[in-house]
């Protein structure tokens, strides 16, 4: 199994998960021309996608999505409270899943499992060849036991490391954005992932990288600082996704 980001932040994200012939992209936040940009430097072409993987309506996930399932094809998958809230136009197919509830796409398993954020019914995932899972965590604005159970025991983990709570509170930010950011329905910081990863079971850790950081209120040495410590590891083990060249191929 292997994973990489098309490109992670404010202006858009997308994550690619990959198994023999099963290759799912997470969310599409960039325009079709972006999109086809960003999948070609990554060696893949749209037409190979099996599925695109919806975690939540927001529009730096999801602006893409319909454009680019309409011209390929691709069949999308959201929980029912996202398509509720679907604005994207027909789709050549919409599969809705139980956030409860694992499934199957071609040689992967996917187990959504809800987070608090400011959406209908927000949803991140772990992914599963049956040898190695994929944790995925980010929009969420605060860690759950539930969560903590998700993700314990992942072999990979793309994990939010969205602000720096210093940064956000000295930040340009009008207070009222800055209250959402940090509150238990925006997103995690560099300090609360790293407490998410001091309380879960990390003995098959291979992969940790840092995902969906703010251009504004953040930096990535302030991430990787936090991570690495967190894990007692060096720095440079620690990967970043960001928004412009988002993370090349890792495998699992």
């Amino acid at each position: 199994m292997r994973f990489a980001s098309l490109g992670s932040g404010s202006r858009g994200n997308a994550t690619l998960v990959e198994e023999g012939a099963t290759t799912i992209l997470v969310d599409c936040g960039f325009s079709l021309r972006e999109t086809q940009r960003r999948l070609a430097r990554l060696g893949r072409h749209p037409e190979e996608l099996s599925a695109i993987l919806v975690t939540h309506e927001h529009t730096d996930h999801v602006s893409g999505v319909g454009a680019l399932a309409r011209r390929y094809g691709v069949p999308v998958w959201m929980s029912h409270g996202s398509r509720l809230q679907w604005t994207g136009g027909d789709l050549p197919r919409l599969e809705c899943f139980d956030s409860h509830q694992p499934f199957a796409i071609g040689d992967l398993e996917v187990e959504p499992f809800p987070v608090p954020h400011d959406a209908r019914e927000p949803c991140q995932f772990i992914f599963s060849n049956g040898r190695y899972r994929l944790g995925m965590l980010t929009d969420c604005g605060r860690v759950t036991t539930h969560i903590r159970e998700k993700l314990s025991g992942c072999d990979a983990l793309l994990l939010e490391c969205n602000h720096d709570s210093a940064m956000l509170r000295d930040g340009p930010y009008p207070y009222p954005l800055k209250q959402r950011v940090a509150g238990g329905l925006g997103h995690l910081s560099n300090q609360q992932a790293a407490g998410l990863l001091g309380g879960i079971e990390l003995s098959t850790l291979r992969h940790v990288v840092a995902m969906h950081l703010s251009e504004q209120n953040n930096t990535a040495a302030h991430a990787v600082r936090s991570v690495a410590a967190a894990l007692g590891c060096e720095e440079s083990w620690v990967a970043v996704a960001d928004q412009e060249n988002g993370l090349e191929w890792r495998t699992i």
